[in-house]
């Protein structure tokens, strides 16, 4: 008899269905909601997108004693050498900060708009049902990523090229 959690999460793994059985995953992401870039407005809300450092290990062959040749070629003691591991930055750890709609206006109504415009832009294929759900979030990731922000968190800049709230305009 097969138990109805592993069936979903069967179903999850075979028909990527059942988006409740799993928690959304931001590992690399946080939604900051006490914490905010210097110089942000008060009031604002913002996320933080960490890129971790990528670390190479290196191994080297040092010489420590060199071979010992005869004038005539042959060699009498073989080259020493020792090996040596290290690692090295290749690149930088790295924040972004990016601002976000504030959570008071992640309505279930302003969910379910945000899936309909991901779904006529051909990233979302889900119910339209107000749930800020994993396949929602994949599909924000998705939308973002070719702008640089590999996030599931809906930034604001996202959310106005979506036309989902106002782009402000300068006063003069």
């Amino acid at each position: 008899m097969i138990r109805p959690l592993y069936f979903c999460v069967l179903a999850t793994v075979t028909l990527t269905g059942c988006d409740t059985v799993l928690p959304p995953r931001e590992p690399e992401v946080s939604r900051a909601l006490q914490e905010a870039p210097p110089g942000a407005a008060p009031g604002s809300c913002w996320g933080k997108q960490v890129t971790p450092a990528i670390v190479e290990t290196v191994t080297d062959q040092v010489l420590i004693q060199p071979a010992e040749v005869r004038v005539d070629g042959s060699v009498t003691a073989q080259a020493i050498y020792r090996t040596v591991t290290r690692q090295e930055i290749v690149r930088q750890r790295s924040e972004t900060w990016f601002e976000t709609p504030c959570d008071d206006a992640l309505t279930p109504d302003f969910i379910a708009t945000l899936q309909r415009a991901l779904a006529a832009r051909g990233h979302y294929h889900g119910a339209i049902d107000g749930e800020m759900s994993a396949r929602t979030r994949a599909a924000v990731r998705a939308w973002q990523a070719p702008e640089g922000l590999d996030s599931g968190i809906l930034s604001l800049a996202a959310a106005r090229r979506l036309g989902l709230v106002a782009v402000e305009r300068d006063a003069g």
